[in-house]
């Protein structure tokens, strides 16, 4: 069975930027687009989101704050910072606060973006295939010490 496409939520503030994004990418990845910080908080409510790519420099809330604000109800996508300036304390911040995968100036490079995403898919999938191992060997763990238990008991 095919596997379904890679998700990716694009969060910026400037129409072409998502639309030449869309335009680029839609073949490759399953899109989602928001103007805004709050709009790409809707996404993640309504999606299952894998990457994140946000703009650095938006009106009403920076991609560096919007991406600490969703860590609390959205801490598995991979997050990348996008933006038109090498501001270096932005970078800092998105790296510390943000959690952020990979930094990237505009314009964006097509292929290398197309790399940058699918590494950091590879990191989300090695991280949900962790956290469910993790969770199996627990779950198997408590089981037989329930079954030692019983053993004991008898």
């Amino acid at each position: 069975m095919e596997r379904e496409k890679i998700r990716v939520l694009y969060v910026d503030d400037e129409i072409n930027n998502l639309q030449a994004f869309k335009a680029t990418f839609r073949r490759d990845y399953k899109i989602f687009l928001a103007e805004s910080a709050n709009e790409g908080r809707q996404v993640l409510l309504n999606e299952e989101i894998d990457v994140i790519i946000t703009d650095q420099r938006m009106p009403e809330e920076n991609g560096v704050d919007f991406l600490k604000s969703i860590i609390p109800l959205h801490p598995e996508p991979m997050r990348i910072l996008l933006t038109g300036y090498t501001d270096v304390q932005a970078v800092i911040d998105a790296i510390n606060k943000g959690k952020v995968y990979h930094y990237l100036t505009k314009p964006w490079e097509e292929d290398y973006l197309r790399t940058v995403v699918k590494n950091a898919y590879e990191v989300y999938s090695l991280r949900r295939e962790n956290k469910q191992l993790t969770d199996s060997l627990i779950k198997a763990n408590d089981q037989l010490e329930f079954l030692l238990r019983q053993n004991l008991l008898s």
